[in-house]
């Protein structure tokens, strides 16, 4: 019985390549689980523990709507604290709190401003999960601001 390995990328291609001409087959499975995965969560109350863990985030401001999506390896609630004290101190190493500042924004509640978009691991699935997000954002905004042509009769 051979081992079933997922496919991750490059790094898999290159461990397929080492048994090559040996008698160990390699071969890959999916569950599709990213898909799954993907799915919005629901918009239900945040629970404490949830900023306690890493993932991908959004930040939106409270004034405008403008919305920053963001990833950390650490815990949220720690990457939100350093987008406070960039705002609080006018540091310009957040471009969350730049927006702020530059605009004269607030800055909410960690509660009323932080979502949670996906729970994970520093890594390559995070890497991916927030390009997603970016993406998905990037073509609702591009949605919103095309003009459809009337029906003319």
């Amino acid at each position: 019985m051979g081992k079933v390995h997922l496919y991750i990328g490059k790094e898999t291609k290159f461990i397929t390549k080492l048994f090559k001409g040996s008698s160990v087959k390699v071969t890959y499975t999916t569950n599709n689980s990213v898909g799954k995965d993907l799915v919005p969560k629901p918009t239900h109350a945040q629970t404490n523990n949830e900023f306690e863990k890493s993932g991908v985030y959004q930040l939106t401001c409270p004034d405008c709507d403008m919305r920053y999506i963001g990833q950390t390896g650490r815990h949220f609630r720690v990457s939100f604290q350093e987008h406070f004290r960039n705002f609080k101190y006018g540091n310009n190493k957040s471009t969350f709190a730049m927006h702020l500042l530059e605009n004269k924004h607030s800055i909410g509640h960690i509660e009323n401003i932080f979502k949670v978009l996906f729970i994970t691991n520093k890594g390559h699935l995070m890497d991916t999960i927030e390009k997603f997000y970016i993406y998905k954002k990037l073509k609702t905004v591009i949605k919103s601001t095309t003009k459809t042509p009337l029906n003319q009769t």
